[in-house]
């Protein structure tokens, strides 16, 4: 007996989503590039997100800023209220809107004065 095995091709469905899923990642990776080089702005691509970005999560595009880490991040969307895990693409037009809104003010230096974790006092020990 001669048995050899024999890889079966991948199917053509199967290559054309491996192929589809690069692409999604692979234009994320540019638009998180852009968004930290500042060459593309946060408010307009929540308003407006690329068909690729629909499925990304709030955070990832948040955190892709300059100087945003996780936790300014949450405590941002806290004030949403938003989930770090809600996806660009299920947010409700009046949830974009707000979000767009507080990132505008929020580089002018306006919303992060009224947070609940800053005070204007000085720490008493």
């Amino acid at each position: 007996m001669n048995a050899t095995a024999t890889l079966a091709p991948a199917s053509p469905q199967h290559m054309r989503a491996l192929e589809r899923a690069n692409e999604v990642r692979l234009a994320r990776a540019e638009l998180k590039r852009r968004v930290a080089l500042g060459q593309a702005d946060v408010a307009s691509v929540v308003l407006d997100p690329p068909e690729e970005a629909a499925s990304m999560a709030i955070a990832d595009l948040l955190m892709s800023q300059h100087r945003w880490g996780h936790t300014r991040c949450r405590k941002f969307l806290a004030m949403v209220p938003l989930s770090e895990n809600k996806t660009l693409g299920s947010m409700t037009e009046r949830q974009r809107n707000r979000l767009a809104t507080m990132l505008c003010e929020s580089e002018r230096g306006r919303a992060w004065s009224a947070t609940p974790w800053v005070t204007d006092s000085p720490r008493t020990a």
